[in-house]
């Protein structure tokens, strides 16, 4: 076998190898996300009203049901009101605290919040998930996330608590919190939408008016080439005559 084709063999491999690794990474990552506890969406606009939050919870046992979860509500940001969609075969049972710093609002200040909500008598086998479905009055607007910590009980006993809060610019921690992001209000974000499109048009009205430039330039270098070659062609033909 020539050098030539044992050098593309060789690199061929590679490549295999390189992408075969490559895929394995995605489907790892992929599965360690699927175990954990999350929320979805997964963000929401400061300040939204009349939304749904769904905790999704995966079993990762092999030989134990989910027979409790647990999500605790955040209370230095809370939440002022919800209500728990019904879920087939399972009960939930909602907790309220009071709070330091009561929330204003138009029909008068509000003292107490959920903290807690807990569902049981129901059961997640292994290789399955459930959704349990939570609606919001009112998000706060006082906050870039909110972190709803979650503990996760099997019928073997075991506790799994998704408490852990990911920080910017760390790894993720290995028992992570859902977290809702809280992204800029719809007024602001409609705010920054519309002086988009002036910057853009402005940027187009100037391309548009180099592009014109552009092509008159051209135009006018091929006119003089268009008339050199005719005057050319024109004192040719008298030295030509007899």
């Amino acid at each position: 076998m020539s050098p030539k084709h044992t050098t593309l063999r060789r690199a061929l491999r590679r490549t295999t190898l390189v992408t075969t690794l490559a895929a394995a990474g995605l489907l790892t990552a992929a599965g360690s996300a699927f175990a954990h506890v999350t929320v979805h969406p997964d963000s929401y606009p400061k300040g939204a009203t009349d939304g749904t939050l769904t905790f999704r919870v995966p079993n990762e046992e092999d030989n134990a049901d989910t027979t409790q979860v647990q999500v605790l509500l955040p209370t230095d940001h809370p939440i002022p009101s919800v209500l728990v969609a019904p879920e087939p075969g399972w009960t939930a049972q909602v907790k309220t605290t009071a709070l330091k710093n009561p929330i204003k609002t138009d029909d008068g200040a509000i003292n107490e919040a959920v903290s807690e909500i807990t569902w049981t008598k129901g059961s997640i086998e292994p290789g399955q998930y459930q959704d349990f479905s939570v609606a919001f009055g009112q998000l706060p607007d006082d906050a870039d996330q909110l972190a709803f910590k979650a503990l996760q009980t099997y019928s073997d006993g075991k506790v799994v608590r998704w408490i852990e809060v990911p920080k910017s610019g760390q790894a993720e921690p290995e028992n992570p919190a859902p977290v809702l992001k809280l992204t800029k209000a719809a007024d602001e974000a409609a705010s920054s939408a519309s002086a988009a499109p002036k910057a853009s048009s402005a940027a187009a009205s100037d391309s548009t008016t180099r592009n014109l430039g552009i092509a008159g330039l051209i135009a006018g270098v091929l006119g003089i080439g268009t008339a050199a070659v005719a005057l050319y062609r024109s004192r040719l033909a008298r030295l030509q005559r007899p």
